[in-house]
């Protein structure tokens, strides 16, 4: 986890959004938190391809309750915990943190256990079996004081779940968003 997030940052209340505008969160963030589409290709749009994927973490572990109960698992159910920064122009645009299910790294997914510094992204938006749930948006405090907005999704590869939950570090606020 970054030093800019609290322990408990990534464990926050998290609100459903029921209507496409239904946050508080500043307008300049709000297109980066409603997006449906891949993050990762906005990313490389706005650093002019000077993008990378830096691996925080990536082991087995448990996922928090909010996790589990988000992902309808056990809290004691092993899960593979992938943390990484996404870097634009060489600055931590965004942290994002996700939660696989032993159960979903079967078959074609396995391929989500060795994804290295390639994005997540590039394989979800990729598969046709692809599905997004609902986004869910929280407003999270960092270490330094600063408030983050951050947002998190269930996704669904042949049916099999992962959960993605991505931190918009203050950093990003200084990156003008368009869609490609």
């Amino acid at each position: 986890m970054p030093a800019a997030l609290t322990r408990n940052s990534l464990h926050t209340r998290w609100y459903t959004l029921r209507r496409p505008a239904a946050t508080d969160a500043p307008l300049n963030w709000r297109r980066w938190l409603l997006d449906r589409g891949s993050l990762t290709q906005h990313l490389v749009h706005a650093s002019q391809g000077r993008f990378r994927v830096e691996v925080v973490r990536q082991q087995w572990g448990r996922a928090s309750r909010s996790e589990a109960m988000t992902l309808n698992i056990a809290t004691r159910q092993r899960v593979l915990i992938r943390e990484v920064r996404l870097i634009g122009n060489d600055q931590p645009w965004v942290f994002a943190r996700t939660i696989i299910p032993a159960s979903t790294l079967t078959g074609k997914q396995r391929q989500l256990s060795a994804l290295g510094c390639r994005s997540l992204g590039s394989v979800l938006f990729r598969d046709p079996t692809m599905k997004r749930g609902p986004l869910q948006v929280s407003r999270l405090q960092l270490s330094s004081g600063e408030t983050a907005w951050a947002r998190r999704s269930l996704f669904f590869l042949a049916n099999k779940p992962l959960l993605v939950a991505e931190v918009f570090l203050p950093a990003l606020q200084q990156v003008n968003y368009r869609k490609k």
